[in-house]
This record gives structure tokens, sequence and C-alpha cells, in this order.
């Protein structure tokens, strides 16, 4: 066994070929041009570095497109089998901007908004407010009040708080607002604890026993509209089971309740996950979408209830491939780990500012040299930035070439998915641009924040201000 390979995990295994991309994970457009070079969507990797500058989050249009496209479509056909309606949301959470609002509303797709930020953009991007819904634990009377006063299509309610909160809000705006009531399953999903959100100890939605009650207390709001429930069981999950689990528990609280009405929509949320490395093997959007609505509808036919409409709400399935990470390499370091073997360290000029997800919950992603091929033999790699912290990490464990130098373009693929969101100005390094591509051609979709930008929000450099040396001198001239 090689030192490298001695300390790569388990399931990363050496490539025969460190400069090929592997399929699922990449853009479908990834390729490499006869140079060599990194191309998306017609686009040279070295030709957006010249342009833009690293790091720099590129996006896919039309890898967008066609993922919100394929979602769609599959749980359209497989609820119709049933006689019945899908709505799919796009959850906006996981990349938010206004080209992705209206990429997602032209391939059909109503958006999914949890902040009264969020639903600013979906506005102004000009989305249906009615086709929006909106999410989250904490939503203030402002914006509960913005989101009633523009007509929003469903808003989840998540607290017996915000169920008071939203019931005075409709009445002073003598207005009639559609609910759904957010429900813990129960069902734990097989992914990060952080991502699991369906178990009871965590702050989202009610138990299963509570709904009952809120679901009640709604009935009796001459301004609320209960129209459904609503479970999200996590984020990054393969298969199916999880899924049908959740679904069988909702059905029976839905069937109890229809006792005391029509309840039209039942939303069984997102967490659809992708493919980060070669290894992983996400079930496809299709089998999802048979597996979920049959389990649905063999539930509903148990307990003798007519099957309602479904909603779903993939944010990462829709654009988490389609987004590429571009950074330069800044420096190389081979590093002596106990036990006697050499860890190579690649520095870049992004890191957890950029890409939060291997820090807040060791997320894995892959990389590749983007500005070349090598015909060197691979190393076992660890990918880091530039930020004061040792868990600054982008790639824990790939390979690249033996090679690999500074000035190299490198390229982390399934990066269009909470990267950008989740993005700061840690250490004061500026946040990167997105820039999408479509055709051979890139324009830029949000503005990157310069240095100047986080100077310009200092309110200590303003003009006018005392300088430090004149307050000294000031107050020792008062005594």
């Amino acid at each position: 066994m090689s030192v490298s390979t001695s300390l790569a995990p388990d399931w990363l295994l050496p490539p025969s070929d460190a400069n090929a991309l592997a399929d699922g994970v990449w853009p479908a457009s990834a390729r490499r041009d006869d140079d060599g070079v990194l191309r998306i969507a017609g686009v040279s990797a070295s030709q957006l570095r010249d342009e833009f500058g690293t790091p720099l989050y590129v996006v896919d249009e039309e890898e967008v497109r066609t993922h919100a496209r394929r979602t769609l479509a599959a749980f359209r056909a497989a609820a119709e089998l049933h006689g019945v309606q899908a709505r799919v949301y796009y959850a906006g959470k996981a990349f938010l901007c206004s080209e992705v609002v209206r990429w997602v509303a032209d391939e059909g797709l109503a958006v999914d908004v949890c902040t009264g930020g969020e639903l600013a953009v979906a506005l102004a991007a000009g989305a249906d407010p009615a086709r929006l819904g909106f999410h989250g634990n904490n939503k203030s009377v402002a914006e509960l009040e913005s989101a009633v006063a523009v007509g929003i299509g469903s808003l989840v309610i998540d607290s017996w708080v915000e169920l008071d909160r939203l019931a005075a809000v409709a009445e002073r705006a003598g207005a009639t607002q559609a609910v759904l009531v957010r429900v813990n399953s129960g069902v734990h999903a097989e992914t990060h604890d952080f991502l699991a959100t369906a178990h009871e100890d965590q702050k989202f939605g009610f138990t299963l026993s509570e709904a009952p009650a809120v679901v009640a207390r709604i009935r009796e709001c001459a301004g609320l509209e209960f129209v459904g429930l609503h479970c999200h069981i996590g984020s990054q999950i393969f298969g199916t089971a999880g899924f049908q689990e959740s679904a069988a528990r909702l059905v029976e609280l839905h069937a109890d309740l229809l006792a005391g009405g029509d309840i039209p929509v039942l939303n069984l949320g997102g967490g659809f996950g992708i493919a980060y490395t070669s290894v992983d093997d996400p079930t496809p959007i299709e089998a999802l979408a048979t597996g979920i609505v049959e389990a649905v509808v063999r539930e509903c036919a148990a307990r003798g209830i007519p099957v309602p409409n479904l909603a779903f709400e993939p944010g990462r399935a829709i654009v988490g491939q389609a987004g590429v990470t571009l950074y330069e390499v800044g420096t190389t370091k081979p590093v002596e780990v106990d036990g006697g073997g050499q860890r190579l360290y690649v520095s870049v000029d992004g890191g957890m500012s950029d890409n939060a997800r291997p820090a807040l919950y060791g997320a894995d992603f892959s990389t590749r040299i983007a500005s070349r091929v090598s015909t060197e033999n691979p190393v076992l790699v660890r990918v880091v930035g530039k930020h004061c912290e040792s868990g600054d990490i982008v790639v824990d464990a790939d390979y690249l070439p033996a090679d690999v130098v500074p000035g190299d373009l490198l390229a982390v693929p399934a990066t269009g998915a909470y990267c950008f969101s989740l993005a700061s100005n840690y250490n004061y390094v500026p946040r990167p641009p997105v820039v999408a591509v479509r055709d051979g051609s890139a324009r830029v979709i949000v503005r990157g924040v310069s240095i100047d930008d986080l100077l310009a929000h200092d309110a200590g450099l303003d003009r006018g201000r005392v300088a430090p040396s004149d307050r000294l001198e000031r107050t020792e001239g008062a005594e």
C-alpha cells in the first residue's frame, strides 16, 4: 500500500486518470478542450479566470433549467398516473438570485422562500406571489405582513407563536391566508445530524401529536385557511425508504384531520441528494418521484381516502450539479503525518468563506486541475483555503497529478447549492461573483463583494471622523 493510499478514506480509490471528470458530478457540458483546459457550456476555465478572477462561482444555466424541467416532469407524471396534480417548488435557500428565480419560473417551478430577504429577491425578479411558499421557524411580524400584503400563495406555520402572529396580521389586513402546518414525522434521515430535520429534538415544526390541536386552532381563525400538512425529513438523502416512511405517517395524520374539512395538499418537502464525488450514487429523480407518490397512494388506499394533490421542494437537486467553483493554487506543502505518511496540502485563494459546507458538517467534494492536463501519477491531496482556521478545508481528500503547482487553476464541482448562500467575508476575504455560462458565453449574475465594498460598510472610516491621535490630544488638553 502506498503512503498516499494509506491516508485516504476507505471510499476514495486512486483514479486511473487524475484528469478525468466523473460523470454525474460535473455539469453535463463539462469537458476538456484540445489543450486540456476545462470548458463549461463551451466557456474555457482559463478565460473565466482571466475575465473575472478567482475564486469564482460558475453556474451552467442550461444545467439548472434541465434539472428543473426533469424534476417537474417526473413528479407531474407520477402524480397524474393517480389522477392528482403535483407542484414543484424550487427551494431558494440552496442558491437564490434574480436570474435563478427567472430560470426556474420559466421552467414551470414555483419558488420557496424562508426570509423577508428571499421574498424580496423573488418578487424583484418578477415571481408571481401566488406561486411562492414561505417557510421559516421565526418569521417576524414585518415578514408576515409583507407576505400577506403581496398575496403569497402559502405560509408554512412552524410554531404556536407564529400561528397567533399570522392570525392577527391576516385580521388586520382583512385577508384570508392559505397555510400549511409543518410536522416532524419522526423519521430521521440517514444524513448528518445538522441536515436531518424530522426528528423531534430540533427547532422546526410540530410533533405528530401536537398537529391536530394546531390545525383545530387554525380552522377557528377567520383569516386563515388550512390547506395541508408539510414535512421535510432532511437533506442530501439517497433512496426512497425515508420518504416513504414519512409519507405513511403524514397520510395517517392527514386522514384523521379530514373529519374537520377538506385538505387539498400534502407537501413532502425535498432533500434529494446529488453526487459530490465519483462514489456517490444518487437516486434518479424519476425513481424518487415514482416511489414517493406510490407510497402516498398506497397509504391513502389503505385508509379509504382520496389522494391529495402533492407538493415537493427540491433545491440542491436543481442547482447543485450546475455549479463549479474555480480557484488558483497559491502554495503546495507536503506535510508529514503521524505514522510516517505524507499528505500534500494544496492552498487556494478562497476557502471556507466561499464554501462553508466542509467546515459545517464534514461535506466531501472532489477536485481537478482545470487549466491543463498532466501525465504525472496521482497523489493524495487536501485542498485548503487561506483562512486562519485549521478546519478551513475545501476538499478533504482527492487525487491530483503529482506536479500540481502554484498558478494552476483548480475546479471543484457540485458547488451550486449552499456555497454562495453560506458565503461570508471571514478574514475580510472578498466574496466571489457568480457567473452564468451558456452557449459559449459568460455573464455576471451576482456581483462580487470587493475590499472597497467592505471598507464602505465600516462606519469608522466615514469622512470627518475623529482620528485616534486627535482624540488623545483633545482628551489631554481637557485635563
